[in-house]
């Protein structure tokens, strides 16, 4: 991969990521969430899984724009 095509998949890596951590704060406002949170304590899984998703893809994403060469 060129350098051009490697400061694309970061781009698209930081939206993505961004995209996921959204839309997994979306879900914690949800009805089958509210309930989850109130009778366990915790979020469900789909919230936790796309905020770890999220999370590792901006990571990777930053990387891979700020990586030199």
């Amino acid at each position: 991969m060129n350098a051009h095509q490697i400061k694309l998949l970061s781009v698209v890596l930081i939206v993505l990521g961004a995209a996921l951590v959204i839309w997994g704060f979306q879900l914690s406002g949800g009805a089958a969430n509210e309930v989850t949170r109130a009778l366990t304590g915790s979020s469900t899984d789909a919230v936790i899984y796309r905020y770890i998703s999220g999370a590792v893809s901006l990571a990777a994403g930053f990387f891979l724009f700020l990586k030199k060469k």
